[in-house]
């Protein structure tokens, strides 16, 4: 019992509390600082996907619009009466909807118009969900580095008591020993935080 007294003080010396200290310290900044970071950059990866899909949201609607109008135009050389009519209309034809005709004039208005005419604003939707996607990993890394932060802070807590306090006291001995298993946990944490790859 005596030996066990004797290796508890020990971990709990001056010297032991004090490197608890400066460690824990070092991880708290290292982690608070990654946190920083990721926090920024989850931000700027939210930025990115919400320009993404304004952008994506303004194609679409320009494409719908330009679908309505070759709708118009196709109607309009249908029911021509000249061939002057006839040319006009065709000249204003999307190069999608000329494509189509090219392609097959019996049926023009098929899938793959509509995905040529879309394209544009399906890839901006694609980029904006890679944005987000890249934001909530972010988020999560930083979600994990914060608890990290937490308890490393609270273990440099309990190692800055314990060394206020008298040299033997059993509360020394708990508080040293709660800064080593806090110094243990946040370790085990910061190796499970989570990387992102863009």
């Amino acid at each position: 019992m005596e030996a066990l007294k004797n290796v508890l003080n020990r971990l709990s010396s001056e010297l032991i509390l004090g490197a608890l200290v400066a460690v824990l310290s070092i991880l708290a900044a290292v982690s608070g600082y990654q946190g920083g970071m990721a926090d920024s950059l989850q931000t700027e990866h939210n930025v990115n996907g919400q320009k993404e899909l304004t952008n994506a949201s303004s194609e679409y609607l320009t494409a719908n619009q330009m679908i309505v109008y070759d709708y118009q135009l196709y109607d309009g050389w249908y029911t021509a009466t000249t061939p002057e009519q006839e040319e006009y209309y065709q000249s204003q034809y999307s190069e999608q909807l000329q494509a189509a005709i090219a392609l097959n004039p019996d049926d023009i208005f098929t899938d793959a118009y509509y995905e040529e005419m879309y394209a544009t604003a399906n890839e901006q939707f694609a980029n904006a969900d890679k944005e987000f996607e890249l934001a909530g990993k972010y988020n999560e890394r930083g979600d994990a580095l914060q608890l990290v932060l937490m308890i490393s802070a609270l273990a440099v807590a309990f190692a800055a008591w314990a060394s206020l306090l008298e040299a033997g006291s059993s509360v020394r001995i708990i508080f040293g020993l709660l800064s080593m298993v806090g110094l243990v946990y946040t370790i085990i944490l910061y190796v499970q935080v989570p990387g992102v790859s863009a």
